[in-house]
């Protein structure tokens, strides 16, 4: 297993980094290699993102020494949805089958966590996101008729967009963990404008179903300070509770978000006025 570790920051630093600094800080480009695990353990509310790929083997999820426990969800809970071919995950014996775009909830507790695809000509990518959890909560099984629905966004406003709630007080029980998916209508490009804050929680961005050359220019930053990040698919980006985190991009796309922090409601944010942007 990799595990790339990144640190906190203040805001205030965060407006004399360089372009490099930036993406050093808060972009995870490399999420998907062939029978491995990718990971990034974020020490803004002890978030962990990234991809399982599984093609030859079957790929087990361990605990580094980092995490300072016997196996990986000892005190922990995760969300996994699969973008890939059909795979299979493995909880303590018992085998789920996950199409693409379906997902799971995992409760604290399970030891056992494999991933397999059921081709290697077009294998599974597993993206997941894991934070810390008080409580074990049974595993759910998610799909998009299951995920909740919401239906946001204009065609003038070139941000016709459909959220599904996967992790979501409406769907499964977890502990902190929210998490889903957006998929963006053609001709919509932006996402998440007008934008807000949210002081009690932290998130992720993973963007993909993009082109090769489609990029997404992820925004960030204090919503008087905003910085960017140029984005390609199959690319995360931590997001701390004081950044805003808004993208357009040059066609089309989806992302998957995931929350952790202080609750789990998911229209608790700070909107931020156009006026207000600089």
């Amino acid at each position: 297993m990799k595990l790339d570790v990144r640190y906190a920051n203040h805001p205030d630093d965060a407006k004399k980094y360089t372009t490099e600094d930036i993406r050093g800080h808060y972009l995870i480009e490399d999420l998907f290699h062939v029978d491995s695990v990718n990971l990034t353990y974020s020490h803004v509310d002890r978030i962990i993102a990234g991809g399982i790929m599984p093609v030859k083997s079957i790929v087990k999820l361990e605990a580094g020494k980092e995490m300072g426990v016997d196996f990986f969800l000892e005190r922990r809970e995760m969300g996994v949805i699969n973008i890939g071919g059909k795979g299979v995950l493995t909880l303590d014996g018992t085998e789920y089958e996950l199409e693409s775009r379906e997902g799971a909830y995992v409760g604290m507790g399970v030891e056992n966590v494999l991933f397999s695809s059921a081709d290697p000509k077009n294998p599974a990518k597993f993206y997941v996101n894991s934070c810390p959890a008080h409580h074990t909560y049974p595993t759910v099984m998610i799909d998009l008729d299951k995920a909740g629905q919401v239906h946001l966004g204009t065609d003038e406003n070139l941000n016709k967009r459909t959220i599904y709630q996967f992790v979501h007080p409406a769907v499964c029980e977890s502990c902190q963990l929210v998490m889903g998916m957006t998929l963006l209508a053609s001709g919509s490009v932006w996402n998440t404008m007008p934008c807000h804050t949210h002081e009690r929680r932290m998130e992720v961005y993973f963007y993909f179903d993009m082109k090769e050359d489609t990029r997404v220019f992820h925004l960030m930053g204090q919503p008087d300070e905003t910085r960017h990040i140029v984005m390609a698919n199959e690319q995360a980006v931590i997001s701390p509770s004081w950044s805003i985190h808004s993208g357009v991009g040059t066609s089309n796309y989806t992302f998957i978000w995931g929350m952790c922090g202080e609750n789990k409601t998911f229209d608790d944010m700070d909107f931020v006025d156009m006026k207000d942007l600089k």
